[in-house]
């Protein structure tokens, strides 16, 4: 469990979403919670369009247990506040609509649990596929690099037996070689016994030498073979984990959905039920008004929001290049600036200091990876997280270990992957276009995390990649 909550819990009287967002608030150095679903708003799904998406995850929820006979919000009709006022003339007409706000509202949540529940097992099996998928380029990876050790041995040893067999045979002859070999020993019976065992030796030696050659190039060549295996093994498990990938993301929009409709709808339910039950002279209008003004100051609130965050980005991103052209954009254990400006439209992904490097390490938690596939940059709970470059948004949900996590897709076979976000510190959605440096989300200490940092990969072709490298190359420090 990270830091900031027990996840999937509703809270039917606070936005599931404004919990979330609230729990991860608790360091006072994340975004508010306006900012940040602001940022979810305008990154270019509508709740609307999310809705229809919802519904169109229908086959790939029900998986994951979750079913078409369960009462589903997304196809609910909801009470006007004419239904309302028409159901307070009558009681036995009061009672049904106060049993059919509460179902509305049970079923809201109910769909919401349920939807999260599926999107989180969803993410633990793309997960699974993915680092499957890692393992194996690793294997394939290892095997041919022994193979290529030892044809290297082979090649070596080949040419030092050549080098012995000229010596013998230089001349071209047989009776030549052993003439001149032996020329001038006849008069001198011990110089003969020498010379007759040092090409003994010498062609023992070269017999020796022969077999090793023999030895490594088959040893090349069964390597070679089972390096080839291993390659098709891993081409299958990077299509299953892109497959697992696909349906991770649909039961994610799902859950967004199902979030998204009940952020919409139940404070108006709740304050429905409330003039249904309510015995005193206040009127529907009044509940009505309430929630009207609710409204228009929760709208207020976001616009001040967007404005905010845009002027907060504006700064970030101009205090980054003054820290790049001071050479203080930070890497290798110091500070640094997300957002600094590298090479060819790259910019440094997050703020602070390197955490953790990449390949081999101790596992620094019982469920944490003794293979580093990234890089992790600590700056804080709350952070922002930029795009490292542009491209589009082809992944944003749970990932198993990897907590919440976005990828993005650059082009020309190049991905970015972002994982621990906090919970509810999605600033994008699957399928957004986004700009170098645009803000994509905040950190946070999910999955298999001991703090709050993030966790950065790079891959080529779908494979994983030094990202230090990778960066260094472009002239970014991390």
């Amino acid at each position: 469990m990270s830091e900031f909550g027990e996840r999937g819990r509703v809270d039917v009287e606070q936005s599931p979403m404004d919990a979330a967002l609230e729990a991860g608030d608790s360091c006072n150095c994340a975004p508010s919670t306006a900012e940040r679903r602001t940022l979810w708003d305008k990154s270019g799904l509508t709740r609307r369009n999310a809705l229809g998406v919802g519904v169109l995850s229908v086959a790939a929820l029900s998986a994951f247990g979750i079913g078409s006979g369960v009462s589903a919000a997304y196809a609910a009709s909801y009470p006007s506040w004419d239904d309302v006022q028409r159901a307070k003339q009558n009681e036995a007409a009061k009672a049904s609509e106060v049993s059919r706000i509460q179902g509305l509202i049970q079923s809201l949540t109910q769909k919401v649990a349920e939807t999260q529940a599926a999107a989180e097992a969803a993410g633990n099996e793309f997960y699974e596929a993915q680092q499957a998928y890692f393992e194996a380029i690793a294997e394939a990876e290892a095997l041919q690099a022994q193979a290529d050790e030892q044809a290297q041995i082979a090649d070596e040893s080949a040419r030092k037996a050549g080098q012995v067999a000229g010596q013998l045979y230089r001349n071209g002859g047989d009776d030549t070689a052993l003439e001149l070999f032996f020329s001038g020993s006849a008069a001198n019976a011990d110089e003969l016994l020498s010379r007759l065992g040092t090409m003994d030796k010498l062609l023992g030696y070269n017999q020796s030498v022969y077999d090793k050659a023999v030895a490594a190039r088959n040893s090349a060549q069964s390597l070679s073979d089972q390096a080839a295996v291993a390659r098709t093994e891993r081409d299958r498990l990077q299509k299953i984990a892109e497959q697992k990938m696909l349906a991770a993301q649909q039961a994610a929009t799902a859950a967004q959905a199902a979030l998204d409709e009940q952020t919409e709808y139940l404070g108006t339910l709740q304050a429905q039920l409330a003039a249904l039950k309510d015995t005193t002279a206040k009127t529907v209008s009044d509940y009505q008004e309430g929630e009207r003004v609710r409204k228009a100051a929760e709208e207020a609130r976001r616009r001040a929001a967007a404005e905010a965050a845009r002027k907060a980005a504006e700064e970030a991103r101009r205090a980054a290049e003054e820290a790049a052209k001071n050479n203080n954009s930070g890497g290798g254990g110091g500070g640094g600036g997300g957002g600094s400006a590298g090479t060819g439209g790259w910019v440094r992904p997050h703020g602070g200091w390197r955490s953790a490097g990449f390949g081999w390490r101790p596992r620094p938690c019982s469920t944490c990876s003794s293979y580093h596939y990234g890089v992790d940059l600590a700056n804080g709970c709350g952070a922002p997280i930029f795009a490292a470059h542009s491209g589009t948004v082809d992944y944003a949900g749970p990932n198993g270990n990897y907590g919440n996590y976005i990828r993005i897709q650059h082009g020309g076979g190049v991905a970015t992957g972002y994982a621990h976000i906090v919970n509810g510190g999605f600033a994008v959605r699957s399928g957004a276009s986004v700009s170098a440096g645009q803000v994509i989300a905040y950190a946070g200490n999910t999955g298999a995390s001991v703090g709050c940092h993030l966790h950065f990969e790079v891959y080529i072709n779908g494979g994983y990649t030094n990202p230090i490298a990778f960066l260094a190359a472009r002239g970014i420090s991390v």
